[in-house]
């Protein structure tokens, strides 16, 4: 059998020292991006590979990034996480990181679950997610030195304007704004269906539908439901029996979608409706959703919390413009 290729290999044959080679390999982000791109082309030609437990114990690290299992929430929207966890375990494994999984039914569970795996050495960073306004997991983990990164903005002081917290997000207000811009081709009375105010991704989501009113000197309708197909369909239904004018109707979710699909249905009205998260759901029935795409959330993800080529976690240092991701969702028309 051929004898495997050694880091001195990979060094001889791109012209570089040993330590850059392993440079490149830990610390991606010192070494010159010429320099870089001739090892890893190297690494590719040899079918160089690292011994990942050998490694582990050299870098006194854990190759191993934490993630929470959300509790099952069926129903139409409980799908988004499911492919972010999967996308990201697939990327995160390509770069020769682990995920691990644990389960949490609440923060405070999920904070001690986080601080056991990080002061046990299990873990070198986690990925928070279903972020909320002043997230009480922020200032916990900063207290313990745990890198992190959240798919959802902390919605606080420290949002766009002066991030000092990792965080890559979905831009559900240009979601929104391309879902009303294609409504409004139906008509002018174009309505929103979203939850109560006070969720930072409901709030987000409307704005993107205010914003293309706006724009179009337009007026429309602002109905509110709780994330249940019975409750959209209640909430529809009571502005339908008012006799108000609807020329399409914009929804913050799926769920909130079929809700006011079978409103409509029940008032025999052959009205538009969009929702958001584009589940099987929304293709089953064959309505126009607007895509998240977990597959960018998860590579921007990895991006920021190792670098572009890294497979090391080493946090960026927070800086103008690079502590976030704002991922531009695609309006998918049925």
């Amino acid at each position: 059998m051929a004898k495997a290729p050694t880091v001195e290999d990979v060094a001889a044959h791109a012209g570089v020292s040993r330590q850059t080679v392993s440079n490149v390999l830990n610390t991606p982000d010192i070494v010159r991006p010429e320099t870089r791109e001739r090892v890893l082309a190297a690494i590719d030609e040899l079918g160089y590979r690292r011994h990942a437990a050998a490694r582990r114990l050299r870098l006194r690290r854990s190759s191993t990034i934490g993630i929470r299992l959300d509790p099952y929430l069926g129903g139409v929207s409980g799908v988004v996480l499911d492919r972010f966890v999967h996308a990201i375990t697939e990327r995160a494994s390509a770069r020769g990181m682990r995920m691990l999984v644990y389960a949490a039914r609440s923060p405070q569970e999920e904070l001690s679950r986080l601080t056991e795996l990080w002061e046990g050495s299990e873990i070198d960073a986690a990925i928070l997610t279903a972020t909320e306004r002043d997230d009480p997991r922020v200032g916990r983990l900063d207290a313990v030195g745990l890198p992190f990164i959240s798919f959802g903005r902390p919605w606080g002081d420290d949002d766009i304007a002066d991030p000092t917290h990792l965080w890559v997000d979905v831009d559900g207000a240009a979601g929104t704004r391309a879902a009303t811009g294609h409504a409004l081709g139906f008509g002018d009375t174009v309505a929103f269906l979203g939850w109560p105010s006070g969720s930072g991704t409901g709030d987000d989501r409307e704005r993107g539908w205010r914003e293309a009113m706006g724009e179009a000197g337009a007026q429309g309708v602002r109905m509110v439901a709780e994330e249940s197909v019975a409750g959209a369909r209640e909430a529809v239904g009571r502005v339908l029996a008012d006799g108000t004018r609807v020329d399409a109707i914009v929804c913050a979710s799926d769920s909130l979608a079929v809700g006011a699909q079978l409103a409509l249905a029940d008032a025999r009205l052959p009205v538009p409706v969009i929702g958001f998260d584009n589940t099987p759901t929304a293709e089953a029935l064959g309505f126009s959703s607007v895509e998240q795409r977990p597959e960018d959330v998860a590579q921007a993800v990895l991006e920021l919390l190792m670098g572009p080529t890294g497979d090391v976690v080493a946090p960026r240092r927070l800086e103008s413009g690079a502590a976030h991701a704002l991922i531009t969702p695609e309006l998918v028309i049925r």
